[in-house]
């Protein structure tokens, strides 16, 4: 039987993080484990967490706490440096977000495929229904900009250059970059890309790490039939200046600067 390890990272998360450890506990078709990495909340996620777990005594769920927030990518290799070792795939998982069997099966499924599927992601909406786009093109900085630019024909223009048109013929189809909130990973992929780069505190860590998997020859896969909830919590929408939007700023000037995609992505191969 296959074994998943959940990797959860959890700041200030008690008004979600029950809906996704109930989730995960309806999983039966795998074996799996949870590494839940606290980044030194400050509300009751602490005893939440702790209350399931005496509730669940059965689940494998090991609690690492940190002492302050580290953001994603320091944190989340913690968790990837303590799965199992008998852990065939490992699940970064948001702490908002509410999984199910069907969806976990299929993410694991694709990956078998191919010896080149590295990573596999799926469709997500949020508590109201509606769709988030979690399958982008890989950004350059001329189609953010073109993003960030106040006017809406030139916005619009950087969309479509971020977006992709599915046919909705196949299970799966190779992207640039898939969100994080949820990726179903092979073992053996994040032993030769490696770990999450630790330059990058909150955002686009999961970009840079999919160009590392396409540059590594692994392929990322968007599978629309593997659907789940993602309560999306958006913080670095929350409030215009904020850390969290001046780490992402400062973590694009760094993807961009490491790998020359200014204005054209065409050098990394995504099929």
């Amino acid at each position: 039987m296959d074994k998943i390890s959940f990797v959860i990272l959890t700041w200030n998360s008690g008004n979600v993080i029950l809906p996704c450890l109930e989730s995960i506990s309806e999983i039966h078709e795998q074996k799996y484990e949870i590494i839940l990495i606290d980044n030194g909340s400050s509300d009751q996620t602490a005893d939440l967490v702790s209350r399931f777990a005496e509730q669940h005594p059965d689940m494998d769920l090991r609690k690492i706490d940190l002492e302050k927030n580290y953001g994603t990518t320091i944190s989340r290799n913690i968790g990837i440096k303590n799965v199992s070792e008998d852990s065939n795939y490992i699940c970064i998982l948001d702490s908002d977000t509410v999984i199910n069997q069907e969806a976990v099966s299929e993410l694991i499924g694709i990956l078998k495929e191919n010896p080149r599927n590295g990573i596999t992601g799926p469709h997500m909406v949020n508590l109201e229904g509606i769709e988030q786009i979690t399958a982008k093109h890989i950004p350059t900085a001329y189609l953010k900009l073109c993003k960030a630019f106040p006017v809406r024909a030139i916005q619009k223009i950087g969309e479509d250059m971020e977006s992709y048109q599915f046919d909705g013929k196949s299970r799966s189809y190779p992207v640039g970059y898939l969100i994080s909130a949820c990726w179903m990973m092979k073992r053996g992929m994040i032993d030769k890309a490696g770990l999450l780069d630790e330059k990058i505190f909150y955002s686009p860590e999961d970009v840079e790490y999919c160009v590392r998997v396409w540059n590594t020859g692994f392929r990322v896969l968007y599978c629309p039939n593997a659907k789940i909830i993602h309560a999306t919590q958006r913080i670095s929408k929350k409030k215009l200046i904020s850390r969290h939007n001046w780490e992402h700023l400062k973590g694009l000037i760094y993807f961009f600067r490491k790998y020359g995609l200014f204005f054209s992505a065409k050098r990394i191969i995504c099929k």
